[in-house]
């Protein structure tokens, strides 16, 4: 009864807190107790886009492991090239599961059991298209399809573009499973505030050349599965184009939210070193809901 009981005080704040959240100040204190009240460490970017003097920002450059939220960088590399002529989205690429580790170049192949896109392991050796491999990489978070698209960007390339969008701290070093790179200490890594200048970039229509490209970036975000954290306690009308990441004590989530009168914000959560995987999803998607409660005073 423990969890549960958790989940109803938490139910119970959000909805007390709302009603006196007027002002920033109120509002990081609101979440700042949620964040000293759960076991873990926290970080929190948020932006009104509509009015970037409402701003947020918690533990902001603080270095996180990047989990999948790194498949955001990826995607925007994807484009990029692609506007670049290096290859067209429709082309066709091998599906393989045999890859090179970053510090030897030894092989190494996915683990299915460790992946949430079990679904791709069954085509191995056949083909499919940059961007149905693009899809499946944010929509259900596939690193199979994850590790094709790195290899075919070059993780180095993704960094640097990343760099010119103004994330300075955020490093995509490798693919996933990379087991002899992990044990060195070379993982992704990023910080609340440059996933926050990333998806600002796609809310504003500048993380591609053209506006297809960025049309078509937020419209594959807002078909991602994973839904527990952002926009769990939105209602219907809240639209919300984000990714997920998560692995052991670690949870995070980076998205943009529409309202239904034409504003949007960008919001990124991260977590790690949690006590309790579960309870820390909720107490962030209540953070979540706070400030949504915020945006619609």
């Amino acid at each position: 009864m423990i969890r549960p009981l958790i989940v109803f005080c938490l139910l119970i704040f959000s909805c007390s807190a709302s009603k006196e959240i007027s002002t920033i100040e109120n509002l990081k204190t609101a979440i700042e107790e949620i964040f000293n009240d759960t076991k873990g460490d926290f970080a929190l970017a948020f932006i009104d886009l509509s009015n970037p003097s409402n701003e947020l920002m918690i533990n902001e450059n603080e270095s996180f492991h990047a989990a999948s939220t790194m498949k955001i960088p990826v995607m925007i590399e994807l484009y990029k090239q692609a506007s670049e002529g290096k290859f067209s989205m429709q082309d066709k690429v091998l599906i393989k599961n045999e890859f090179k580790s970053i510090v030897d170049s030894s092989s190494y192949s996915m683990d299915i059991s460790e992946d949430s896109q079990e679904g791709l392991y069954k085509s191995i050796g056949d083909s499919t298209t940059i961007y149905n491999l693009m899809y499946e990489m944010i929509t259900k978070s596939s690193n199979l399809a994850t590790n094709i698209l790195i290899e075919l960007v070059d993780a180095k390339k993704v960094t640097a573009t990343m760099r010119t969008l103004g994330a300075n701290k955020i490093e995509v070093l490798r693919g996933v499973e990379d087991q002899k790179a992990y044990d060195q200490g070379l993982s992704n890594s990023t910080t609340a505030y440059d996933l926050m200048v990333i998806m600002k970039a796609i809310a504003e229509e500048k993380a591609a050349k053209n506006i297809a490209d960025n049309e078509n970036m937020i419209e594959v975000l807002k078909n991602q599965e994973w839904n527990d954290m952002i926009p769990r306690f939105l209602p219907p009308s809240a639209e919300v184009a984000h990714k997920t990441g998560a692995i052991t004590a670690l949870h995070h989530d980076s998205g943009i939210v529409y309202l239904p009168d034409g504003r949007k914000y960008v919001l990124v959560l991260l977590s790690k070193n949690l006590g309790d995987f579960d309870e820390g999803t909720t107490q962030l998607a209540h953070v979540s809901k706070l400030v949504f409660d915020f945006m619609i005073k």
